[in-house]
């Protein structure tokens, strides 16, 4: 007789408790096997697809796309051997098995359900899985599960299509999905589309103004029913930085200095690097500068690169620089780090932070990236923002913001010359890190930008 499985959501690690189900990689009734792709999540961190655990048939899916689900709740089940015995048939014509799993899944259902047994269990823990190549033989997709959205009006001879978490998505960024452009196959609506109609319509808000009122409005903050408000779910990477972020700023006594730099220096040996062959295959920006005047300074002056342990009443001071960089993704602002980034050369530093942040903004960043850091850098000059007191990543003792480089008059060798001039700030915890430790480690990041061949001496 058929032999069923429940499927618990996973650990997905750092601590996460809970996850949101983006896309079903399989239907009910699909055949599967071991390994290949079933669902996509969307953890606080990152996008995280989680592999099959068993051969078999799918029977239940228990949570629907765009749900949040706690870590242990059960989301899906497998028939594990579909060509068993057919199970007893029990009066009324319903068998064993249609009354002990229930046909069409319900929310109540997937709440009551309890923990599967160990024997049962499918794998608690994310750790140890992998993803094999191997496609499901599938079923036609059933009607309605990619409904056509009218666009000008119901009547409209080319529907819009769209799955229910994009449409819902859309509805949470106060989107007009009728109005996006669909990049996905058939005319499909992806969530990209609906994410960059978004961020494309906060940015004409600059210049919208309410008619009525002549008062400005964000454009954004209109709801579809008239209403001057949109209520967004808070979830996911916003959830999680608010917490880290309010955490960071009432546990850790914040204190930040400043230091406007020539850049002169720096800017010329970013435009060499573009032009040598050895540099040819990375992107060398100011950035790469900076984060190698960052780990300099580091090296110098070791006790910024510590954090506080509140329980053991300690300070820890590391042996690694595990290097941040804060980088602004369609799901909100991640910091992922470089692994012993003071260990890196130039050339591979940079390979490093590009590889970072095109995982970042391609949501691909795994969860073992985002944790661990040390110190870290937020890169605000492409916004053409001149400076910020950054608010530290819990754990960490020490954040650069590095801002925008401009062209303005600088006394130079005792003469008023053009010069490429920055600003720098850097936030530091001051339980562990005084004032004086604080100003050294910005001054020597300003003088490594100013002359970098100083970068010699201390190397």
């Amino acid at each position: 007789m058929p032999t069923f499985e429940t499927f618990h959501m996973p650990d997905a690690g750092e601590g996460l408790t809970e996850a949101d189900v983006v896309t079903w990689r399989v239907a009910v009734g699909d055949t599967v096997e071991v390994n290949q792709p079933l669902v996509e999540i969307e953890t606080a961190k990152s996008l995280v697809e989680l592999p099959c655990p068993v051969d078999g048939v799918v029977t239940e899916l228990l949570v629907a796309e765009g749900d949040t689900v706690e870590v242990g709740a059960p989301i899906a089940r497998f028939d594990t051997d579909p060509g068993g015995e057919p199970a007893m048939e029990v009066p009324g014509g319903v068998s064993e098995a249609d009354e002990a799993v229930p046909s069409v899944p319900t929310a109540e259902a997937a709440e009551q359900e309890a923990p599967a047994p160990e024997a049962e269990s499918s794998g608690a823990v994310l750790v140890g899985y992998g993803v094999s190549a191997g496609s499901a033989r599938r079923r036609p997709r059933k009607e309605g599960a990619l409904e056509p959205v009218g666009g000008a009006g119901e009547s409209s001879e080319y529907p819009v299509l769209a799955k229910p978490p994009v449409r819902k998505l859309a509805r949470e960024l106060g989107v007009e999905i009728t109005t996006v452009t669909p990049s996905g196959p058939g005319g499909l609506v992806t969530r990209e589309d609906v994410e960059q109609a978004a961020k494309a319509r906060s940015t004409r808000a600059l210049t919208t103004y309410d008619t009525n009122d002549d008062q400005p409005w964000l454009e954004s903050g209109y709801s579809s029913d008239g209403g001057r408000s949109t209520r967004v779910p808070v979830r996911s990477v916003r959830k999680r930085t608010a917490e880290a972020m309010v955490k960071s700023a009432f546990t850790a006594p914040h204190v930040t200095v400043f230091h406007t730099a020539d850049v002169t220096a720096t800017m010329d040996l970013v435009k060499r690097l573009k032009a040598d062959r050895d540099f040819q295959d990375v992107r060398v920006t100011p950035l790469l500068i900076v984060a190698k005047a960052l780990l300099l300074a580091v090296r110098r002056h070791p006790e910024i690169n510590a954090s506080w342990d509140d329980e053991a009443r300690e300070i820890v001071y590391k042996h690694y620089v595990n290097l941040g960089i804060a980088a602004s993704t369609p799901r909100g602002l991640l910091v992922p780090n470089i692994k012993d980034a003071h260990r890196l050369p130039l050339h591979e530093l940079a390979v490093e932070i590009g590889e970072l942040t095109s995982l970042a903004r391609e949501n691909r960043t795994p969860p073992g990236a985002l944790a661990g850091g040390t110190i870290s850098i937020t890169n605000v000059g492409p916004l053409g923002i001149d400076t910020g007191t950054p608010i530290l990543n819990p754990g960490e003792s020490a954040i650069l913001a590095f801002g925008a480089i401009r062209e303005q008059p600088w006394v130079h060798e005792g003469e008023i010359k053009i010069r490429w001039v920055t600003q720098l700030a850097l936030s530091f915890d001051h339980r562990l890190v005084d004032g004086e430790l604080g100003a050294r480690v910005l001054a020597d990041v300003g003088r490594v930008m100013s002359d970098p061949a100083q970068g010699l001496v201390w190397g």
